[in-house]
């Protein structure tokens, strides 16, 4: 056991293994052994770098946007007289941001006032007192029912209520929508985004965009394509939806800014490309998009308040993008090896790529007597056969024309 340990100790300190290299003089195997280089390289620079650029690494995006928009409408209603409705008025919430709604068709219930009075028929009719428990509200109820049945017209009689009195009856929809002049209105977006992992900040406000641009112009996919100023009418046309149609029951709409950065180029061509989806279906069991909202004020120490049902276009701006920042991977290279046939290397006393069991004499022999070939250096172990390590693209390179295999 010492002994088998001393021997086992000089061969690691005084033993060592030197690659032996063989110039091959044979056009054949010359020709297919660049070939195959030929294909190692058309993969690499052809696929791997210039296709699919593998080189490169991903990062996610934060992003922040804000909206303003800009226009003016104007409704003549009996039950409301002349009202002129701005930004104030018709955009759900006031300071828009990534998620908003422009009101563009309502149903008003004007001067509502808190008292007792008959139900909507939709909250369930009666015929007596029996058919109205007290204290009990249905689904569509608009108020607490008091235990009476009252009627409602002449026809029908449903319970009586404690609640904002009248009632609201939203059964007629006006059509055309009341706030048709949306369509004329504008929508200013401003979005900013970061990439932190690689300190990168850009604006949906790039170079072309400057103060005399921005007050001119209004996008258009082909003409004006960078300009962040959109016409409502334009953005549900590009969205594949009719704006009378949609405006009259509501809708939602959404618009996405793509950020597919390549930085491999200057950061100047990082810009915003928008796209315009609908996402409002006809045949939905619950068409269109609305919602309700009220004005209150006092009027000789009385409560009272305007109800609208609202129903409006909401704009959904979703933010997405991708950097692609020109930093070299060793992930984007796999391991490459020549063909056993081309591999008459010998290590540890077996031939990789010829016959297992092969001994090292045999191996050297063939090798010796093959045409055009001459064995350079001592005699061990030949480096051959050994697979493609990741790497920079100049080590790369200088494997692939180097005279020896690899």
């Amino acid at each position: 056991m010492a002994r088998r340990l001393q021997d086992e100790l000089a061969a690691f300190f005084f033993e060592y293994d030197t690659p032996r290299m063989v110039l091959v003089r044979n056009k054949r195997v010359g020709v297919v052994f660049r070939l195959i280089q030929l294909v190692v390289l058309v993969y690499v620079i052809g696929w791997v770098f210039v296709y699919e650029k593998g080189y490169q690494t991903s990062s996610g995006l934060i992003s922040s946007v804000s909206v303003k928009l800009k226009g003016l409408a104007v409704t003549k209603l009996p039950s409301l007289g002349p009202q002129v409705w701005d930004v104030a008025d018709y955009v759900f919430p006031a300071q828009g941001d990534g998620s908003f709604v422009v009101m563009t068709n309502f149903i008003a219930t004007p001067r509502q006032a808190k008292g007792h009075c008959a139900e909507n028929p939709e909250g369930g009719t009666c015929t007596n007192n029996s058919g109205c428990t007290p204290g009990k509200a249905e689904r569509k109820a608009q108020g607490i029912r008091t235990g009476k049945c009252v009627a409602f017209n002449d026809i029908v009689h449903t319970c009586e209520i404690f609640g904002w009195c009248p009632v609201e009856v939203d059964d007629n929809i006006p059509c055309p929508a009341l706030l048709r002049e949306a369509e004329n209105f504008t929508l200013f977006i401003k979005n900013s985004i970061s990439f932190p992992r690689f300190k990168v900040t850009r604006r949906n406000l790039v170079e072309e965009v400057d103060a005399a641009y921005m007050k001119t112009c209004l996008y258009h996919k082909t003409l004006h394509p960078l300009c962040p100023v959109f016409k409502l009418g334009y953005v549900v046309q590009e969205s594949g939806q009719n704006f009378s149609t949609l405006a009259e029951k509501g809708g939602v709409v959404g618009i996405t800014i793509d950020w597919h950065c390549d930085l491999d180029w200057h950061v100047r061509h990082c810009k915003p490309v928008y796209e315009f989806h609908g996402l409002y279906e006809e045949k939905n069991l619950s068409q269109g998009f609305n919602f309700r909202f009220a004005r209150h004020f006092v009027e000789n120490g009385t409560n009272y308040r305007h109800l609208f049902k609202v129903f409006g276009i909401r704009f959904d701006i979703l933010v997405d993008g991708k950097r692609d920042p020109g930093a070299v991977e060793g992930r984007a290279f796999q391991p490459v090896t020549t063909p056993p046939s081309l591999s008459p290397c010998v290590q540890g006393g077996q031939s990789q790529g010829q016959n297992p069991g092969l001994p090292t004499s045999s191996c050297v022999s063939m090798q010796s007597q093959s045409r055009g070939q001459q064995a350079v250096g001592p005699a061990t172990s030949v480096g051959w056969g050994r697979p493609l390590a990741p790497g920079l693209v100049s080590g790369l390179l200088r494997k692939a024309f180097s005279t020896r295999p690899f």
